[in-house]
């Protein structure tokens, strides 16, 4: 039987949107550690209406939130509006809580699973999620907004990684994780109107992304046979190293989109987003218990690592609305090239690939127009397809925390009130990771 000793992994959790884990990822690796983190990046489109249609709003694009949706929808707006939204969102973020990494369990204390247990981080986090102003004149527009592109909050902690090496049995490091991650968007963006069936446009945005993530190993609490199949205190002195990345960056991206009449019944939309390149910073400090020894606190590495990128996203969406406008129909393809994440390293090397995702939203509206206030109803949905990172290497510790993905399901349905001069909308999306709810307002002056 082995003493409890450095995991090779360094690492805890799922991610459950991976775009920032890759970089952190790959990151690591480059350090000589290894840190899995959870994060949920959202690529849907903002507003409680959008929200109701399932995210299918490229080729409606008729409201202040087409400043993000698709800025050649802005001059359908005949008079200045202002737009904010607040959302909250409640995530279910699985991740690998111990278990056997191989070999069968021994039957003492918490080595009695014959595979992985795995647990849930439950969070909620809430935010002004989007926050835009557009001025319409003629056969143009102009906009600025703010959009929450992430927000989103992870802790969880290991409780008994089991191994085998021969007839031998091994306990990997347990590992406390805590991260926050803030990105957000600021934007101005410009339409024109072509011809009366087509426009076009433009958006130069700023990422502002801020994020700490605090990952801590520890030994098991002292050298004797009951501590190392029992639970661990994460006692201060057990504690053999921490790792810290931070971000604390902006840089610029960009988007471009169409809006196509193709009748008065229906409308073609597309955009593509450029994302853009965020500098990341890593701390390794070693502990009381790390070995070979240091002094606790010495600083083994503080240096920037290779950056996170921003995937693009492309997207087309169709709409039709029926004559008199009481039914809308709505369907929107989007592509997310999460692939960009691993641009700044050799895949081979790191042994990880991710592929891009394919997002399909379709979404539906009826308006009671006699009602007062005007009232409007929707139901949508969307997939969300796997993008989890796929290790393609040996270590058995790195499999076991990487938990193979499913493609999600999203649920969406919605409400609104239209009024003179302002309109209120309630939207709910809901999946088995992560529950949104929006509330958005839109005035006209």
């Amino acid at each position: 039987m082995n003493r409890s000793r450095p995991s090779p992994t360094r690492a805890l959790a799922r991610q459950a949107l991976v775009c920032l884990s890759c970089a952190l990822l790959t990151a690591a690796a480059a350090t000589g550690q290894e840190s899995i983190l959870a994060l949920e990046l959202s690529f849907s489109n903002p507003g409680a209406r959008s929200m109701g249609f399932g995210g299918a709003f490229v080729a409606l694009a008729d409201d202040a939130t087409a400043a993000f949706a698709n800025p050649a929808g802005l001059v359908q707006l005949t008079r200045p509006e202002i737009s904010a939204e607040g959302r909250a969102w409640s995530y279910s973020t699985p991740y690998t809580l111990g278990g056997r990494v191989e070999g069968q369990p021994s039957g003492f204390g918490i080595d009695d699973t014959a595979g992985l247990r795995i647990a849930e981080s439950e969070d909620t986090v809430s935010d002004l999620s989007f926050l835009s102003v557009v001025y319409p004149q003629g056969r143009w527009a102009i906009a600025a907004y703010r959009h929450q592109l992430a927000s989103f909050e992870f802790s969880g902690a290991t409780q008994g990684l089991f191994g085998s090496e021969g007839a031998r049995i091994l306990r990997f490091e347990d590992q406390r994780d805590v991260f926050d991650i803030d990105v957000a968007s600021h934007a101005v963006s410009g339409a024109y109107r072509l011809s009366d069936w087509f426009s076009l446009g433009l958006t130069i945005v700023f990422f502002d992304a801020r994020m700490s993530s605090v990952a801590e190993n520890f030994h098991i609490d002292e050298p004797t046979l009951e501590a190392f199949f029992g639970e661990i205190s994460y006692l201060p002195e057990r504690m053999s190293i921490s790792e810290r990345f931070t971000i604390d960056d902006g840089n610029f991206g960009g988007s471009v989109g169409f809006l196509w009449s193709l009748s008065e019944r229906w409308k073609l939309g597309g955009f593509h987003r450029l994302g853009a390149e965020i500098d990341m910073n890593v701390e390794i400090v070693s502990g009381p218990a790390l070995e070979p020894r240091f002094p606790a606190g010495t600083i083994l590495a503080d240096q920037p690592v290779a950056p996170m990128t921003l995937p693009d996203v492309s997207g087309l969406g169709l709409a039709y609305r029926s004559g008199g406008g009481r039914l809308t129909l709505a369907a929107e393809w989007d592509r997310v090239e999460y692939s960009d994440l691993f641009a700044a390293f050799d895949q081979q090397d790191l042994q990880r690939v991710i592929a891009d995702g394919d997002e399909i939203h379709l979404g539906a509206e009826y308006v009671a127009r006699r009602a007062r206030p005007v009232l409007a109803v929707r139901l949508g949905g969307w997939l969300d397809p796997d993008h989890e990172i796929r290790y393609l290497g040996e270590n058995p510790v790195i499999r076991a925390l990487r938990l193979p993905g499913d493609d999600e399901l999203h649920l969406a349905a919605g409400l609104g009130l239209v009024f003179a001069k302002a309109q209120i909308d309630l939207g709910v999306d809901l999946s088995d990771r992560v529950d949104s709810v929006s509330i958005s307002t839109v005035y006209a002056f």
